[in-house]
């Protein structure tokens, strides 16, 4: 007897690898390192909030979510009009796809990127592009760019890049755009645009007012330390955002992540005091395994990037991890990448990188 069967794109999908807990280990603190989360909990107020609104989920949430709209709006001083909200920016990903890819449709993005893309893309029934990244992990936009055909419909980049850490400029990234054509949609991806520290960085709001193609994602889950409450937010021209809101799921956003979301834009100085702490570990972990005699990308997330040569690296370098109370996330076979922690896990992947370095280097 046969079954339904799904489209085949669909049945090709791979599964989501989210970051695995840590394994426990009797005497020693063990730390998940390994889904790029905030180590710090919400912000002051935040759960009192929403555990306030949790008093009220007998109830369906506002379906048009004003009130984070207008915090959004205020926020970052744009139309709410221009805005969309949905369920984690993966989620904004799922459907800007399904909005404007289909079947015979082309897709581009770097790679290794965010690993939702080729799914997204595989779930419309269109045709993933995959542009290698540079050696150093970065987008490389001219072949990007070449890679654009009459197909293409939609193009991600992904700045700072998940899981390498780098990120574009702003300069970069107008040039880019000057070479994409007006009818193909690009996403910039900033899930971590709060963490970025360099000369020239992406200002995505000024870029998507600039331009009637780009489209800009941002989310509460990082700098926020919302994760787990999936609220994802994209800047659009006012006729995609309101494509995004259609394709949304009715509700999608509940009525204790709204209220979070809210509570969370009402405290921007205490967040961005957060940042910049967990900014300083940053640097603390990046120059602490560059004296370590590795050369780690520049990182502009709240991670950092060991690249290898083989699965079977990335695989000792987990297990390495492992046994000192660290999960990280390997992507094999091109590297493995670890979330900024609590202090005393960064010590601990500072210190690992100090021994790796030197059991390789005797091995050798």
């Amino acid at each position: 007897m046969s079954t339904p069967q799904p489209r085949p794109s669909v049945a090709a999908m791979p599964a989501y690898v989210a970051g695995k807990p840590p394994v426990e280990r009797p005497g020693l603190v063990t730390y998940k390192l390994s889904s790029n989360e905030n180590p710090y909990p919400p912000l002051d107020g935040v759960v009192e909030i929403a555990a306030e609104a949790a008093g009220r989920v007998n109830r369906y949430p506002d379906a048009g979510s004003t009130e984070l709209y207008d915090a959004l709006a205020k926020a970052y001083g744009v139309p709410a009009e221009e805005l969309a909200l949905s369920t984690g920016a993966v989620a904004l990903i799922f459907q800007l796809v399904s909005a404007y890819c289909g079947p015979e449709d082309e897709v581009v993005f770097a790679w290794r990127s965010f690993e939702a893309y080729p799914i997204a893309v595989l779930a419309a029934g269109a045709t993933a592009v995959k542009v290698p990244v540079t050696a150093g992990g970065a987008h490389d936009l001219d072949a990007m760019a070449a890679a654009i055909t009459e197909r293409t419909k939609v193009v991600f980049v992904c700045t700072p890049n998940n899981p390498t850490g780098t990120s574009v400029t702003q300069a970069e990234l107008d040039a880019f755009l000057a070479k994409v054509p007006e009818h193909v949609l690009v996403v910039v991806d900033e899930a971590y645009a709060e963490f970025v520290r360099m000369d020239d960085a992406v200002d995505g709001v000024a870029t998507y007012r600039a331009r009637h193609n780009v489209v800009v994602l941002r989310t509460f889950s990082k700098a926020y330390g919302l994760a787990g409450f999936r609220v994802g937010y994209a800047f659009a021209p006012a006729p995609i955002a309101a494509t995004l809101r259609a394709m949304a799921l009715p509700f999608g956003v509940n009525v204790v992540a709204q209220a979070a979301g809210v509570a969370s834009l009402e405290r921007q100085a205490e967040l961005l005091a957060r940042v910049d702490d967990l900014v300083a570990e940053r640097t603390r972990v990046v120059e602490g395994i560059r004296a370590a005699g590795w050369d780690i990308p520049d990182a502009q997330g709240n991670f950092v990037w060991f690249a290898f040569e083989s699965a079977e690296r990335c695989a000792e370098f987990a297990a390495a991890a492992d046994e000192v109370g660290l999960m990280v996330r390997p992507y094999p076979p091109e590297g493995v990448r670890v979330s900024i922690g609590e202090a005393e896990a960064n010590t601990r992947l500072i210190e690992l990188a100090g021994t790796y370095a030197a059991a390789q280097g005797q091995k050798a």
